[in-house]
């Protein structure tokens, strides 16, 4: 993609629960000429997103239509269980799905870890969101489990979590459409995998790549000594007269 096609902008959109802050920093301070916009988006907006060209790349949510999409993994999160601060879970560090079983649990329409049977006994009804899930765990109607960054996204004062360690897990990854692999996508790539600005990948760093291959070069020729320094380390020392096995006058015989 040449420089005049390229978009004024990188759009990025990112799921709940992902703080994209650091990366976005890195790119403030790496490509301050290119805005980078933020896009906010549910789990499930954020392939269409990517397919209608609101974003050039996302924060998701495993898995990914990997035929479409190209996926980094980034990081796989704890899964936990949020109840109010005085239920008998809140007195432990871990428990296991066994122990939910005789617990009313929420399966929101939006959970994003995929179970095959969701541990506990199900609620009267599932909440559209996870927010709305949240407000019945607070109002003592059930628990919830949820991956530990949508507990931390929805922290209130009388809800605490604990982790659950039979569970489903969730993995973030930067993705993007395959085919739409720009200059700018490389370069938030190089970005989250911590290249650095004398990386030999990236769009803005081949910018840099002569003066590095000028310096390398030059690093390599070895250094001139002065000449006259050569010569005197090169010319042999005079031979005394006489002396056995050097040139010079030859003795007078008596």
């Amino acid at each position: 993609m040449t420089g005049s096609e390229a978009p004024l902008t990188f759009r990025l959109a990112y799921v709940p629960g992902v703080t994209p802050s650091k990366w976005v920093r890195i790119w403030h301070e790496r490509y301050p000429d290119v805005p980078l916009d933020l896009l906010s988006v549910t789990a499930a907006e954020a392939p269409e997103a990517l397919r209608d060209g609101r974003a050039d790349a996302a924060f998701v949510r495993l898995p990914v239509d990997r035929t479409f999409f190209s996926a980094i993994p980034l990081y796989t999160e704890t899964t936990v269980v949020v109840v109010p601060k005085e239920h008998a879970i809140a007195a432990v560090d871990e428990v296991t799905a066994e122990d939910l079983a005789d617990e009313v649990v929420f399966h929101p329409l939006d959970d994003v870890l995929g179970w095959e049977r969701p541990p506990g006994e199900p609620g009267f009804e599932r909440p559209a969101t996870t927010a709305d899930a949240i407000e019945l765990v607070a109002a003592n109607v059930g628990l919830l489990v949820v991956p530990q960054s949508l507990a931390r996204l929805h922290h209130r004062k009388d809800l605490t979590y604990r982790t659950l360690v039979d569970a489903p897990e969730s993995g973030i990854a930067l993705s993007w459409p395959e085919e739409a692999t720009t200059d700018l996508v490389e370069d938030f790539i190089g970005v989250v995998r911590g290249r650095t600005v004398n990386s030999t990948r990236g769009r803005a760093t081949a910018q840099e790549q002569p003066k590095a291959k000028a310096k390398a070069k030059a690093q390599e020729q070895p250094k001139r000594k002065h000449p006259d320094t050569t010569a005197a380390r090169r010319k042999p020392a005079p031979a005394k007269k006489g002396a056995p096995g050097r040139r010079g006058k030859p003795r007078r015989r008596s």
